[in-house]
């Protein structure tokens, strides 16, 4: 009968439907290999800071290459292409795919900073209202083990197997990953303050679905005449030029204001950037410099330009804008950071930021379809001063005992505001 023809005909094109759409899973061993080498190719022409790593990244390829062939799946392919970039102890490289087990992605699934100080690891900031918060983790502690290994054990343990010596960038990199832990994972963290030890334990809950959860922006005004605009890890999303434009226009009669990049971890991308800095230009400048290290390494020739930021709005924001920043001003955040300060268009105001460095390509390897991302351009200050190495004009060190104490960034950024308006109106 016609009808039942009909239904044969559509169960056969939903099996085969189904059968092109579903992903593959299973991989030969070839397969993994040319994978394998697709990625280490890539990195060997393209990854622009081999100069500043003790990374021996030949040596990279004879260490795990051979481990492909005890690869089964998908999830042991990528647990083995982790390993091989934390080797180059950059947090602007990683995949854009992980497992239950992998690490999570510094700063934007972290939710503790700490850094060595004369062979001490110290906290040195802690996210807000962050799981380590709710756990009493706080600013100055000492860390004496994590998940119930000394820290200095742990530490070389995940410090990688190529490297020529083991620098402090190495020894920070692999402090900050294990204190922000795997996601399948519970943390545990010794500390020791004043002499007292204590174990405070940290629960998986995510990080960025947390924040996930909040607004592009918000906007307010502080103390009557102050405008407060800060971004939500947002600068990745188009629609938030839109929004920036509504929340400076609400502003627009302010006597400063105070542009809070504290929460931007994830990045973001240079239109949204240029979109924000431009309100605050009235003609064309330069925010940042890039180069490109592998056309000087395959052709000798040095390639480099400096990106300019056009104004652009129905008004231009002419009073003093501070711009707040923290170890989760990341990537993009620490660019429009760099560039307010390179344009003089604000003074920037609080802790070293992420330090990200250059700007990100991403690669898709052919076989697996995972996708790869790390900086292919160097970027730097206008000034020359690489990205990664800006401190801000007015410096907030957390780790003294004055700062300990409610918003220090907030409230120094605050002074420095005032006296900003204060010398503005001495020079009219």
């Amino acid at each position: 009968m016609p009808w039942v023809k009909l239904s044969v005909l559509l169960v056969l094109l939903g099996f085969f439907a189904q059968a092109v759409s579903a992903p593959q899973t299973n991989f030969t061993r070839q397969q993994y290999e040319e994978d394998f080498d697709y990625l280490w190719q890539s990195f060997s022409d393209d990854y622009a800071y081999f100069d500043q790593k003790q990374t021996d990244w030949q040596r990279v390829r004879e260490i795990y290459r051979p481990q492909v062939s005890v690869v089964r799946t998908r999830d042991d392919f990528v647990g083995l292409l982790e390993s091989v970039l934390e080797e180059l102890y950059d947090f602007h490289t990683h995949l854009n795919t992980n497992t239950p087990s992998s690490s999570r992605l510094v700063p934007s699934g972290a939710d503790m900073w700490a850094e060595w100080i004369q062979d001490r690891a110290i906290i040195t900031e802690v996210r807000p209202e962050s799981l380590a918060e709710r756990a009493r983790i706080k600013v100055g502690m000492q860390i004496v083990s994590i998940n119930g290994v000394a820290v200095a054990e742990a530490v070389s343990r995940r410090t990688g197997k190529s490297l020529r010596s083991v620098d402090k960038p190495a020894r920070d990199w692999a402090l900050r990953i294990l204190l922000a832990g795997r996601h399948n994972e519970k943390r545990s963290v010794e500390v020791m303050t004043n002499g007292d030890r204590s174990v405070l334990s940290i629960d998986n809950e995510s990080a960025e679905a947390a924040a996930a959860q909040k607004f592009l922006l918000e906007r307010s005004k502080l103390q009557n005449d102050l405008g407060y605009i800060r971004i939500n890890n947002s600068l990745g999303d188009t629609e938030l030029i839109k929004q920036f434009d509504l929340a400076l226009a609400s502003l627009r009669n302010t006597r400063g204001l105070i542009l809070d990049l504290r929460d931007t971890p994830s990045g973001g991308n240079t239109t949204v950037a240029r979109g924000i800095m431009s309100r605050f230009i009235s003609r064309d400048m330069p925010y940042q410099k890039h180069s490109l290290p592998a056309e000087e390494h395959r052709y000798g020739i040095r390639r480099s330009w400096v990106e300019l930021v056009s104004p652009r709005g129905d008004f231009t924001y002419r009073a003093p804008v501070v711009v707040l920043v923290n170890h989760w001003t990341g990537s993009m955040g620490e660019g429009i950071a760099i560039g307010m300060d390179g344009m003089k268009r604000a003074t920037i105001v609080g802790t070293e930021m992420a330090c990200l460095v250059g700007a990100t390509s991403g690669i898709k390897l052919p076989h697996t379809g995972i996708g790869v991302n790390f900086p292919t351009e160097k970027l730097f200050h206008v000034n020359g001063t690489p990205r990664e190495k800006f401190v801000p004009s007015v410096h907030v060190d957390l780790v003294k005992r004055d700062n300990q104490h409610g918003d220090a960034v907030m409230t120094r950024g605050l002074a420095v505001v005032r006296n900003m308006i204060k010398r503005s109106r001495g020079s009219q």
